[in-house]
């Protein structure tokens, strides 16, 4: 009787994980392959492929240093007309060899699986293999799934901060004498700081990590197989390596975390990393643990080399957030990845893949993520986002580019962060209000507008800004559902005080401005 075969996806690459418990290095094996529709089902960042193929690589070499036994398919420079399909396909390919060679696994044992759509294949593969799939909980999370399905039982209303409060105490994380820290939970009203008209100053710059034989063979592959895919390879410095991941959490913990909270919000073109912590690519292909990441920052607040206020904000993103949208995500799927609460039907507008655009701002956020495959949280949210949100661009289309261009992108957390904060196409699971605004904000909090040959408070006219026009037009477009809002009151008794000749020139030149848009 043969072992297990113990299946590693290329999100999962965690020696600790809990698919290698009670592995038997006589008997069981590890499954691991490159597939290209992990990078074509959507139209992939050759950023995001190359983190991820040369993390698998890097991995499998590990094992195999470590004398585990390997079943590694790596993916041609060339397409092949005998290549695996799918993932689906190259797991099937490898059983039906096991089987000929009389070496057919016991079964199957996989850690939980970062998308609904993988882990669908994967339990119809093993069905037809006549194989049994044990699937194992993801100890990388402070929750479980089943945690989160229990919590949100019964409630009519879900909302992060009934969540993120009893895993603080759970976990005793920032917490003194049963209390939380500084006496209260959230610090998000002191965290809300934009750079003075000066600039943000000199800025520590993140560690880089010069790729290494492996990477620049990934690097190689991907620029020749997948050469028409969007994004540049030229500056990958992404760490691949559990050692390269510690290495940036120390560096963000040691140079950035201080500043990280008063400025999270704000927005510097040309500067794409400020304060932020890179981490989120590390932490969601497991190179990194949360639980170091959460340690590591309050050490800093309890050291006195940050101030609560950052701490707790980047900590809330980390135990809070990162938590609350794989709980959404995996109680909601698969019907979660077709909501459309807004009935927005307009496909995404071409820019977004060449960022080649006349507002700034947009410009800025969206070549900066061509470059990198990166953009901070509030580029995400109040840049990109927010005109996809306000133009009524599409929620799967928005959904299926942000998890083609971003390094950091597993659709357990992409999914509830695009379609739920930023999109509101769930229609207030994720967010208890749409984010929307006007060109007002981000000229409050960032420098994108000055040059801009728009005008931020301007709503209609040549000069008008696009997200201004289009704000007032997304009110007034959403008027009765939005009403139903009591987070909304304010935006709609200002709306509400539009003359009605003026709102009929602002409506008539965003339907232009949406026709527009290619």
């Amino acid at each position: 009787m043969t072992g297990n075969l113990i299946l590693v996806l290329g999100d999962q690459l965690d020696r600790g994980s809990s698919a290698f418990d009670g592995f038997d290095r006589s008997r069981d094996r590890v499954w691991m392959a490159e597939v290209a529709e992990e990078s074509t089902h959507v139209w992939t960042h050759k950023a995001r492929i190359t983190v991820f193929l040369a993390g698998m690589r890097h991995f499998r070499d590990r094992l195999t240093a470590d004398g585990v036994a390997l079943d590694y398919r790596e993916l041609p420079a060339t397409a092949t007309a005998r290549e695996p399909a799918s993932l689906a396909a190259a797991l099937a390919a490898s059983l039906a060899a096991a089987r000929t060679a009389g070496r057919s696994p016991a079964r199957l044992v996989v850690t939980e699986p970062g998308e609904w759509r993988v882990q669908h294949a994967l339990e119809a593969t093993a069905q037809a293999a006549g194989l049994p799939l044990e699937i194992r909980p993801d100890r990388h999370f402070f929750s479980s799934r089943d945690a989160f399905a229990a919590h949100a039982k019964g409630r009519k209303q879900l909302r992060l901060e009934y969540f993120y409060r009893p895993l603080r105490e759970k976990f005793g994380v920032l917490m003194d004498d049963g209390e939380p820290a500084g006496g209260q939970w959230n610090f998000d009203a002191d965290n809300r700081g934009a750079f003075p008209k000066s600039g943000p100053g000199r800025l520590p710059q993140p560690t880089r990590f010069t790729p290494d034989a492996i990477t620049r063979g990934v690097i190689d592959l991907v620029n020749t197989r997948f050469a028409s895919h969007p994004g540049s390879l030229a500056n990958f410095d992404w760490p691949v390596t559990p050692a390269d991941a510690r290495q940036a959490l120390d560096d963000f913990l040691t140079h950035r975390l201080a500043n990280f909270g008063r400025y999270q919000d704000a927005i510097w073109t040309g500067e794409p990393w400020l304060y932020h912590s890179r981490l989120a690519q590390a932490l969601n292909m497991k190179l990194l643990d949360p639980r170091d990441v959460v340690a590591g920052a309050e050490r800093a607040y309890r050291a006195g080399q940050a101030p609560l206020e950052a701490v707790e904000g980047f900590i809330r993103q980390v135990i809070g957030w990162r938590e609350y949208v794989r709980g959404v995500y995996w109680h909601f799927m698969p019907e979660y990845e077709r909501r459309n609460a807004l009935g927005a039907d307009r496909p995404l507008p071409n820019f977004y893949w060449t960022g080649a655009t006349d507002m700034n701002c947009l410009q800025d956020a969206l070549t900066q993520t061509l470059e990198y495959g990166y953009a901070h949280h509030i580029q995400r949210l109040m840049v990109t986002g927010l005109f996809a949100l306000l133009a009524g661009i599409k929620p799967e289309d928005v959904h299926r580019w942000y998890l083609a261009v971003y390094v950091d992108a597993v659709e357990w957390v992409e999914l509830p962060n695009t379609l739920g904060m930023s999109q509101f196409a769930d229609g207030g699971v994720m967010a208890s209000k749409p984010y929307c605004a006007t060109g007002a904000y981000l000229d409050r909090m960032s420098n994108a507008c000055t040059g801009c040959r728009y005008k931020p408070k301007v709503a209609s006219g040549p000069d008008a800004c696009p997200f201004t026009t289009l704000y007032w037009d997304f009110l007034a477009r959403h008027e009765k559902l939005l009403r139903k809002n009591q987070r909304m009151t304010m935006q709609l008794k200002n709306l509400d005080r539009k003359p009605a000749a003026d709102l009929k020139a602002i409506r008539r030149q965003a339907d232009t401005l949406r026709d527009g848009l290619a």
